[in-house]
């Protein structure tokens, strides 16, 4: 394990580099908006007049076409290049207009258009997280056990819109006495997502869950730094859609680690 020292400092670097990826342009706090997409054309732009109107950008930005197997086509009201985009629910595909990102997300087959405003003052006004003081104990050296056969699995979301997933592990570890075995149903191989709510919820965290990503990942063991223990997107903007913790990952204990939720929530 990483010497007290050394790990702080270690923390204190990531939690650095949170902080910047939530105000980076792709990051989370500059969305201005999130909307569904059906096959067949919609116009996109800040003008009342608009299928989707924006709060920010031209008065036309586009037209937007979504064709009946989930390609989307977008065409600049400006005359440039127009732009195709496929799809991806785990990679979703981003493309820049002016000062205005565009996103397709995918959920379950269906698409929606997310728009960041990378112009936005919004990133600047978050200067840090609460969080509860480093401990590393809560760094914890769990066994990473394959499933014999992959888990399929329907998470609820905070917009209540079901998520199909496929679950293939399980992290193991104890915990004064017991013992507890969080599944990822999402993330990477290389950092495996795990969503969990503990009984900090209550008064100290996020009500909903925190997200924790899975480190130094081998065929037998996986690193639980609850420490690193995050606010899901949705924490920051009514505009992304957070799935919930399987019932497993409701532990029925605090884990005083990680971040807090903000003020306001």
């Amino acid at each position: 394990m990483t010497e007290p020292a050394d790990y702080l400092a270690q923390l204190a670097a990531w939690k650095q580099q949170r902080l910047e990826r939530l105000k980076a342009p792709d990051g989370w706090l500059n969305i201005i908006g999130r909307f569904w997409l059906e096959p067949g054309s919609v116009s996109v732009g800040s003008a009342a007049d608009n299928d989707i109107v924006l709060s920010a950008g031209p008065a036309r930005l586009g037209q937007l076409t979504q064709a009946a197997d989930g390609a989307v086509h977008f065409a600049p009201a400006d005359g440039s290049a127009p732009i195709d985009v496929v799809p991806d629910k785990d990679e979703p595909p981003k493309f820049k207009v002016g000062a205005l990102l565009l996103e397709i997300t995918t959920i379950n087959g269906q698409n929606a258009l997310r728009v960041r405003d990378t112009a936005s003052a919004e990133p600047a006004k978050l200067t840090g997280i609460d969080a509860f003081p480093p401990k590393p104990e809560w760094r914890i050296v769990a066994d990473w056990v394959r499933l014999d056969t992959p888990r399929g699995l329907t998470v609820d979301t905070t917009k209540h819109i079901p998520d199909d997933v496929e679950v293939t592990h399980q992290a193991v570890f104890s915990h004064d006495g017991q013992r507890y075995a969080l599944i990822a149903t999402h993330g990477t191989a290389a950092a495996p997502q795990f969503v969990l709510r503990d009984l900090t919820s209550k008064d100290s965290t996020y009500p909903a869950s925190r997200f924790l990503f899975g480190e130094a990942v081998t065929d037998k063991t996986i690193v639980l730094d609850f420490n690193k223990a995050i606010n899901p997107p949705c924490a920051f903007t009514e505009h992304a859609v957070c799935p919930l913790p399987p019932p497993e990952n409701v532990l029925p204990f605090r884990i005083e680690a990680g971040e807090k939720r903000l003020p306001g929530h």
